[in-house]
């Protein structure tokens, strides 16, 4: 028989996020800190709107760019929040997920050949979506020195003739670090002198803990050139639900919506629904987490530091990258023996980009206490692995 496998999937790696989650949930007593899920619950009023629009039979396929009413609800989102207008008609599509829109942009974007540089560390579906949409993935190593933020001359040494897009992941998974205004008007410039388009997935931006979050399209300029992925997993803790959506150029939405159009048809319409209800009436539930995730950061901020891990404060999304190469190890190797003598999953940082090798990702997703007990878990085994070390 013929190799019945496309070269291009079998050659790209499975994600370095899954693994321990795997490991970790057959395993009793055990606590993951690998997933950047909230462990909050979806708020009953999003909840009871999506069980309401069950009652009420609407089951039915929603356009393919989804609900009209929750693309206006979404435009008048955008205007106040990054003070960007956005028509609901044409320059709106909502996905499945974040995700599928990233997927979307690049296939709707990107010819064989064409270059898209990826800030690293950062998600994991930027690279495999790159080449999958035959597009050709080149990274830009992030420097903890520069607090993982991207600097212009970093992106200016990375740009060639062939660069088409480039991916703004801020705030950031795995680092949890922000661009601030001024950081973003460099890149900007950028932008424009050298004709890329910016793929900005700002699926964290309501989680930003230093002033208001500030997006690349709100500038002078980049509107027109700037794709803006954003969704309701994390800041509405609806990550089952399954929703998102992208907004940039009509041109290039109305290739994206193609796209969804055969390959998905439309996103679930009661999530749709509850989205709705989300965004009218969602900003202090926004608010109440928010402020629980900063209780937590801080707490995890200081913990690492007294037990002498180097760790830079992180202003935005969920998650904390302390630094483990003072032992001498991999990151795998860290977290394989770390899940093994104490039941706490982390992530390697490699699973973010082989710049994340040395460092750990570790999420704050989770109740106050359980991140206490991890801790001192944590505390025990870096310093066992000194006196080991000490002892030699």
């Amino acid at each position: 028989m013929r190799n019945p496998l496309a070269d291009k999937i079998v050659n790209i790696p499975p994600s370095g996020i899954r693994k321990f989650f795997d490991i970790v949930s057959e395993m009793p007593d055990a606590i993951s800190l690998g997933v950047g899920e909230p462990d909050f619950d979806t708020p009953w009023h999003i909840r009871d709107e999506g069980i309401y629009s069950l009652e009420r039979g609407r089951t039915f396929y929603t356009s393919n760019s989804g609900l009209k009413e929750l693309r206006e609800e979404i435009a008048r989102y955008l205007k106040r929040r990054i003070h960007t207008s956005y028509d609901p008609d044409k320059e709106i599509v909502i996905t499945v997920g974040g995700s599928e829109g990233i997927d979307m942009a690049f296939r709707a974007m990107l010819n064989p050949g064409d270059e898209v540089l990826i800030p690293q560390p950062s998600y994991v579906s930027y690279h495999p979506c790159t080449v999958l949409a035959d597009g050709v993935p080149k990274v830009i190593e992030l420097k903890a020195e520069n607090e993982f933020r991207l600097t212009k001359e970093e992106l200016l040494e990375a740009v060639t003739d062939k660069t088409k897009i480039l991916v703004l992941p801020f705030p950031n998974n795995p680092t949890g670090a922000i661009m601030e205004k001024k950081d973003l008007e460099d890149i900007a410039q950028v932008a424009m002198e050298k004709d890329l388009y910016v793929l900005s997935d700002e699926i964290y931006s309501e989680l930003s803990y230093k002033g208001e979050h500030v997006s690349i399209a709100s500038l002078p300029g980049m509107r027109e050139r700037t794709i803006l992925i954003n969704g309701f997993s994390k800041a509405y803790a609806m990550t089952g639900w399954r929703l998102g959506y992208a907004c940039g150029p009509a041109e290039i939405i109305k290739q994206m919506t193609k796209i969804h159009q055969y390959a998905i048809m439309c996103a679930p319409t009661n999530s749709q629904y509850a989205a709705v209800e989300a965004l009218r009436n969602g900003d202090e539930d926004v608010q109440r987490m928010r402020e629980a995730y900063d209780q937590r950061r801080r707490f995890l901020v200081h913990a690492l530091r007294e037990m002498g891990l180097e760790c830079f404060e992180p202003f935005g999304a969920f998650y904390v990258f302390p630094c483990i190469k003072e032992f001498g190890m991999t990151s795998e190797e860290f977290a394989e023996r770390f899940l093994a003598a104490e039941k706490v999953a982390v992530v390697p940082g490699t699973a973010f980009g082989d710049c994340g090798e040395g460092y750990l990702r570790i999420s704050y997703a989770y109740s106050l206490e359980d991140l206490k007990v991890a801790l001192g878990r944590l505390e025990k085994f870096v310093n066992r692995l000194r006196a080991e070390e000490e002892g030699r």
